[in-house]
């Protein structure tokens, strides 16, 4: 592998003695936004009156600078806690026909499939979830998905980047593929702020991304992309006293008394990532990553799955998997790695497959995965 950039974990407060793997999860927020955060909350609770009459216009300005981070245009960008919430909205938007059809793909996040299936139920409408491979082609993909489309179709919900699977999905071609029958199509980008450049540019009716993950900004921040044609319709999830504001940043903007601190806080972690120069150095972890996943496969005994567009920054390893498949299973697993090895990774399922998914940062380093090569055996 060629020479990267030094990891920067100096710019985070992680715990050094522990192998932090998996930034794909909850994300890990920088010193310097730490810091912000923690002075907005004092702030806050100095003078509460004072606060909250500022909230508006700060939102304002945070919220520029996120859609232009998004290259997308402000009036149709709203914040909202996390992808999860930018889906439900959708769904609560677009018209569902009793006996319509919600078509999703088996790769698609748990929470949004629920998210899915609630909607269909009030509506009386179905669920078809369409089985794409994990190793398709962007070909195979719009093809398996397209035969499962037709009038009757009430959305396409769909990853731009696949949680369980860390797999790029050609958005641009199901837009275009949905145009046809005039299907709306509902994004769940939740990992591809920072990953994916204008991830929101592809002509979907919804776009949602968190800005927790790859970003680095505080949890519970994300944004929701809206066509023009649904903005008039599109509320936030809590009625509040901007439910009858005509601009649909502002209707989602004041909840009530919420903590806005990471909202206004956010665009401070993307001066952290373009002082580091984060596109170069995004390209030089997806290639130190495919060093580190294979490291880890090779100890296993196993293999690195064949992912034709995988996600930047995040990499599959399949391990030989002893006993029970199932999510106590797994999650006993993630536990006694943690105790026992110090590492903090997480496992997906997709099909009958497990996986280590395995992400980085700025902070890590090829060291990183070789020491968890070195250690997992034991725990295999």
């Amino acid at each position: 592998m060629t020479d990267i950039s030094p990891p920067r974990p100096d710019l985070w407060s992680l715990d050094p003695g522990v192998l932090h793997l998996n930034h794909g999860s909850y994300g890990a927020v920088p010193r310097r936004t730490q810091d912000l955060l923690s002075a907005l909350r004092t702030e806050t609770d100095a003078n509460p009156m004072a606060w909250f009459r500022s909230v508006a216009g700060r939102l304002a300005t945070s919220r520029l600078e996120l859609a232009a981070y998004l290259d997308t245009d402000p009036t149709g960008f709203a914040l909202v806690p996390n992808a999860s919430a930018g889906v439900t909205a959708a769904l609560a938007t677009i018209p569902i026909a009793t006996g319509s059809r919600i078509v999703l793909t088996n790769h698609a996040y748990g929470a949004v499939r629920f998210a899915a299936e609630r909607f269909a139920r009030q509506h009386h409408a179905e669920i078809v979830v369409v089985d794409v491979p994990l190793e398709s082609d962007d070909d195979t993909v719009v093809a398996i998905i397209a035969a499962a489309l037709d009038g009757n179709t009430a959305a396409l919900v769909v990853d731009q980047i696949s949680s369980a699977t860390a797999m790029i999905f050609p958005i641009r071609r199901l837009v275009d593929a949905c145009s046809e029958y005039g299907i709306p199509v509902i994004v769940d980008g939740a990992h591809a702020p920072a990953l994916i450049d204008a991830p929101a540019g592809d002509g979907a009716d919804f776009w949602t991304g968190n800005f927790h993950k790859w970003p680095a900004s505080p949890r519970a921040t994300a944004g929701l992309v809206v066509a023009e044609k649904w903005r008039a319709e599109t509320l936030p999830l809590i009625v509040s006293w901007s439910e009858y504001d005509e601009r649909m940043p502002e209707r989602f903007d004041m909840l009530g008394t919420y903590d806005y601190a990471p909202w206004i806080a956010a665009p401070e972690s993307l001066r952290v990532l373009e002082e580091i120069d984060w596109p170069r150095r995004r390209t030089e972890l997806s290639s130190m990553l495919d060093e580190g996943a294979g490291l880890v496969a090779k100890s296993l005994g196993s293999s690195v799955p064949d992912v034709v567009n995988p996600a930047p920054t995040m990499r599959l390893v399949e391990p030989p998997w002893p006993g029970e498949r199932s999510e106590d299973a797994g999650e006993a697993f993630k536990i006694r790695v943690s105790r026992e090895l110090k590492a903090e990774i997480t496992l997906t399922a997709f099909d009958t497959r497990v996986f280590i998914r395995l992400s980085a940062h700025a902070y890590n380093s090829l060291a990183d995965y070789a020491k968890l090569a070195d250690l997992l055996p034991s725990v295999l």
